[in-house]
Order: structure tokens, then sequence, then C-alpha cells
């Protein structure tokens, strides 16, 4: 362990009840890919104030740091990360205030999407189902079904690492694009806090239809039988993914634990014991295949945390 490194987790064990420490703690047990060596030091933080205390301090103590949500899009090395994960697991408050919606980063997109069910509250519904939590989702302005983060989002509440400043952020200078946002050109990176989204009053038993309806193509479509980290690729302009990889006979390539899956080309899935370096030799072979046969270079959508 690094002096820096240990003045975080001394910082940690000081904090008492706010903040919870582990010690090479393995990542698989953190991401839905299940792969992932050791963190050096895992922090769960109870409270966003918490949340940003740590933050300010692996700065403070020039700690290597990377800041852990659901983990769904995330593929960590064999190797494991020489550093600390900071999670926000336990932030997950969601409130209520007439047609707007306010969660924190760590909330699940599926319970805020329920959150707003409950309340008969429309707007949400392309995210049920959406394997990430409210921050990542943020960041990435991520979408599914004709829906996007941006359709809904109102404000966000930004964490500077550098000062510890909080901002407050509108929809306008968040910056959206596809899967980007400003909060990807930041340096170092902001990090988002919580969210609030503007709804609009609906049925709930329409809701509800819209909500089944959707999670049921999902379960048709994707390989949730398995771990993985969602979509491997960004979709290319004029073109699909998965209909390439499939048309280039990649349905069920594998190499080692790692799988082109079997139900939708788009995703690598873990069929058992797969390792880091399965996964990242998949996508190279993907790559290279497509590249060949259309001249459509693939970007990985899928984070390498090494």
């Amino acid at each position: 362990m690094n002096d820096s490194i240990r003045k975080l987790a001394a910082w940690a064990e000081a904090e008492g009840e706010t903040v919870s420490a582990l010690l090479d703690e393995p990542m698989s047990r953190h991401t839905s890919f299940r792969i992932g060596g050791p963190a050096a030091l895992f922090l769960v933080p109870r409270t966003r104030g918490a949340f940003a205390a740590a933050v300010k301090k692996a700065v403070e103590t020039g700690t290597r740091f990377f800041l852990l949500g659901n983990g769904s899009n995330l593929l960590f090395d064999d190797a494991g990360y020489d550093g600390a994960v900071i999670s926000t697991a336990a932030l997950d408050a969601v409130s209520l205030d007439g047609d707007l919606l306010t969660a924190e980063a760590g909330a699940s997109l599926s319970s805020v999407c329920k959150a707003a069910r409950d309340a008969s509250l429309t707007g949400l519904e392309f995210a049920y189902g959406i394997p990430g939590s409210v921050g990542g989702a943020v960041v990435m302005n991520a979408g599914a079904y004709g829906g996007e983060i941006r359709d809904v989002l109102e404000e966000s509440l930004a964490l500077d690492p550098a000062t510890g400043e909080i901002r407050r952020l509108t929809l306008e200078e968040h910056a959206y694009g596809y899967r980007d946002s400003v909060y990807k050109h930041t340096s170092p990176a902001w990090v988002v806090l919580a969210a609030s989204f503007r709804l609009r009053a609906g049925e709930r038993d329409e809701i509800t239809a819209k909500m089944n309806e959707l999670a049921g193509r999902r379960v048709a479509k994707q390989p949730l039988e398995y771990p993985s980290a969602g979509s491997v690729f960004k979709r290319p302009e004029g073109h699909f993914v998965g209909q390439m990889v499939e048309e280039s006979g990649l349905k069920g390539y594998r190499i080692g634990g790692a799988e082109v899956s079997e139900k939708h080309a788009g995703f690598i899935v873990n069929r058992g014991g797969a390792t880091s370096h399965d996964v990242l030799a998949l996508v190279e072979h993907i790559r290279d295949v497509v590249k060949r046969n259309y001249s459509v270079d693939l970007e990985c959508e899928i984070i390498h945390v090494k």
C-alpha cells in the first residue's frame, strides 16, 4: 500500500459510520461484467457530504481515484486498480416536488423510473431497465427506445474535485451529444452528485404498461441471463453494430470465457471465468473483422479501468 492510499484509508477510518472502507476489494463484485482484480482501497460514503469529502481528501492526498456507480459499462483490469474506488452505492435518495423528480447519483435508473410511475409521472419510461445509476446516465446522456436523458433533465449538481466547489448545471450547460456531455470534457472530471428531471402528469396504468413493454423487449432481445457490460460499441452513423457483427459470422465467437452473444451480437457476455484480457482480445477481433468487411471503425463504449 502506497503512502497516499494509507492516508486516505486512515481518514476513512476516522470518519466512522459515514464512510466504510475495504482494502484489496475485488472489483468483480461490483461490476455487471463480474470481472476485475482488487482495488487497493474501496470507499462507500454514506452521505452526499461524505462523498464530496472523500473526493476532496483523495485529491489532497494525491490518491489516484475512480468513481463507481452501478458498474454497468465498466471493465476493470485483471491486475486490479492501484488507487481508491469511491462508490456512490449508498447515495440513492429520490424525492419529488410536483412534477420535478430529484435523485442522488447512486440511485438506479430502474428505481427512479418506479418512483416516477408511483407518482403518475411520465417521461422516464425509456430508462426503465437501463442497468445504470443516475450519475452515469447524466454523464453519458444514456438513452434507449427513442429517449435520452437530455429529454427530461432539468439540472444536475456537479462537484469540481479540484476546488471542492459544487456547481448547479442547467440543461444547456451539459452540452449534450450522443453519449456525451460536458462531464466528459472537464479536467479533473466533474462529479455528478444529484440530478433533477422535469416530468409530466400521466396515467399510472399507461406508464406501467409502457415500462412493462420495454422491459419485455429487453428480455427478448438482450442476453440478460449472462454477465455483460451492455452494448460494446457505439452505433456508427448509418450502421447497426449487431447486424454487422452477425453478418460477419461472429455470433458465438469466443475467446476464453468471453463470447459474442448468441442472442444479440452487439453484446459480449461472460460465459464463466472471463478475464479482462479475454474481453479486450475479443473486442479487438470484432473491430478488425468489421473494419475489414465494412470499412467501419467501431468505437468501444465499455470503459477499461486499469
